[in-house]
């Protein structure tokens, strides 16, 4: 496989994070590149290295870190743009890094005050499960390039909607989550009034704390500055033994 000097660059610092910094007894197959050049973490023993050095990369599990919040994880079922289940079907946690879980949990508890909550479609992801998407979709437009990551990957990406408390009813947006036509952009405006104003409380929260919106996709949020933390192929099995 022939690497850009960009990937050869990285392949260097790898090198140099894997014998300086990671003991030598926690090293697996996470020390080279998968097919698509990226090193995912799946060893949990490495995951362990790294939140140890810097705690903002522990990954929180959101149903303990934020009362109330409400998960529909889609990929755990058929309801997605796949049309088949791309996590287990008996996936009933998500996870987010340290800082994206406290950030989330202020959105909710200022969505609390306005007698709203959240709903998550999909917070982290598996890497394996973003070469899936590619090896079956393969376009850039729906799902992320595996030669790069996503902020999925890297525990800091989140999809979501907004509820009423009481009912648990999901608020009128643009369209539905998956859907990839113009009506899902931020700069699509023929939209009813109340569907403005629930997209633009999304958006100006997720802003608030911290949060970056992703032009095409109206339920889609991350925090900015991806590369400070390490691409993800751990399974949701070890992240909740961990917890």
């Amino acid at each position: 496989m022939k690497y850009n000097i960009i990937q050869q660059v990285n392949i260097l610092v790898w090198n140099a994070f894997i014998f300086f910094v990671i003991p030598l007894n926690v090293i697996s197959q996470d020390a080279k590149p998968g097919k698509y050049g990226i090193y995912a973490i799946h060893d949990m023993d490495i995951f362990k290295e790294t939140t140890k050095k810097d705690s903002m990369k522990q990954m929180t599990d959101l149903q303990s870190a934020i009362p109330g919040i409400v998960l529909d994880l889609r990929y755990a079922s058929k309801q997605n743009f796949m049309h088949i289940p791309m996590y287990p079907s008996n996936t009933s946690h998500t996870f987010l890094r340290k800082p994206a879980a406290a950030a989330l949990a202020l959105v909710q508890k200022e969505l609390n005050h306005l007698g709203y909550g959240i709903k998550v479609f999909d917070a982290y992801r598996p890497y394996a499960v973003t070469e899936k998407f590619w090896e079956l979709v393969h376009d850039d437009r729906y799902v992320a390039d595996p030669r790069k990551g996503s902020g999925h990957n890297r525990g800091i990406a989140i999809d979501l909607t907004i509820i009423e408390l009481k009912s648990k009813k999901e608020l009128n947006m643009p369209t539905g989550f998956d859907n990839f036509t113009d009506s899902a952009h931020h700069d699509f405006m023929n939209l009813s009034a109340e569907v403005l104003e629930n997209r633009s409380l999304l958006k100006s929260l997720m802003e608030k704390y911290g949060f970056v919106s992703f032009p095409t996709e109206w339920w889609h949020y991350s925090l900015p500055n991806p590369e400070r933390f390490e691409v993800l192929d751990l399974s949701f099995q070890q992240l909740m033994s961990k917890q």
